[in-house]
């Protein structure tokens, strides 16, 4: 039985399949833990849902930013942006099974030692209390007034972390530093306008896996979302400060990365392909 981690998918269908050719993937004995941004700016993103869901436990699957976007407009919260590759989901026959299998994704995992997230963790927050506010999003992303949260989940504002946050500003905090993550203060305030890498952080910020004394330090995290940290053809991914940063730029024509688990906390083995650029050079997000 082998564990793997895979970066963001991003609607790139046949690397995919070519990772999983390459790690001999076996749905009967071993498990892929997606990391978020299953969907959007690639190609083949009803392909992706499809070959997800058909996975069944054997692929557990975060939401990301861009599977948060793909809910909200289904629901009729957004509008599809000029980048958007997700009208085939909207068009499919099976579209309302695939949406639906969609917002009964995770959050956030703790399994195997690793805590895995989409973008980052909040310095104060512990793997445990991630997990756990994680829930109470997917609670409401499962019950029936998934379109009122869709409606209120936009926005930077609160841009910090508190444990008397309610309602709306609550989950609205937790999704961005779930899913949009990158720079923050020592003191976790959100910085939301720089998406280029950590030499950019503004002043006052640091990559959120930079702050010191941040309550994961002691727990490995593996992460996607920030294809700045390690995409391109001939980059690889390395542990800094006990993470793991998986997105490795697919759809931006760089590689599709898996990271096999192993028995001891932290440790891994790289493994990927090559993809074809689906989308046009520009900012990630």
């Amino acid at each position: 039985m082998s564990l793997y981690c895979i970066g963001d998918l991003q609607g790139c269908h046949a690397p995919f399949q070519r990772l999983l050719d390459k790690i001999d993937f076996s749905p009967s004995r071993d498990t892929l833990y997606i990391l978020g941004d299953l969907v959007n700016r690639g190609p083949s993103s009803l392909e992706v849902l499809r070959s997800l869901s058909k996975l069944g436990d054997a692929a557990q699957c975060l939401l990301g930013n861009h599977d948060l976007h793909l809910l909200a407009v289904w629901q009729g919260v957004r509008k599809p942006g000029r980048s958007d590759t997700v009208q085939g989901i909207l068009d499919a026959p099976d579209s309302q099974a695939l949406l639906d299998w969609l917002r009964h994704r995770a959050m956030a995992f703790h399994r195997h030692g690793w805590l895995m997230v989409h973008a980052g963790v909040l310095p104060q927050w512990t793997a445990a209390q991630t997990v756990a506010l994680g829930s109470e999003v997917e609670q409401v992303l499962r019950g029936k007034h998934l379109k009122d949260f869709l409606k209120a989940m936009y926005g930077n504002t609160p841009d910090h972390w508190s444990d008397s946050l309610q309602g709306a500003d609550r989950l609205r905090v937790i999704v961005n530093a779930l899913t949009r993550l990158r720079f923050c203060t020592p003191e976790g305030v959100i910085d939301f306008s720089s998406t280029d890498g950590p030499g950019s952080a503004p002043a006052g910020h640091l990559p959120w896996f930079d702050v010191p004394h941040r309550a994961t330090l002691g727990t490995p995290v593996a992460f996607g979302h920030w294809s700045t940290l390690a995409s391109g053809k001939n980059s690889v991914p390395t542990l800094r400060h006990n993470t793991l940063p998986l997105d490795t730029g697919c759809v931006w024509g760089g590689c599709l990365t898996a990271a096999r688990l192993g028995k001891a906390a932290g440790e891994f083995e790289l493994v990927s392909v090559t993809c074809e650029q689906a989308q046009k050079p520009g900012k990630p997000g």
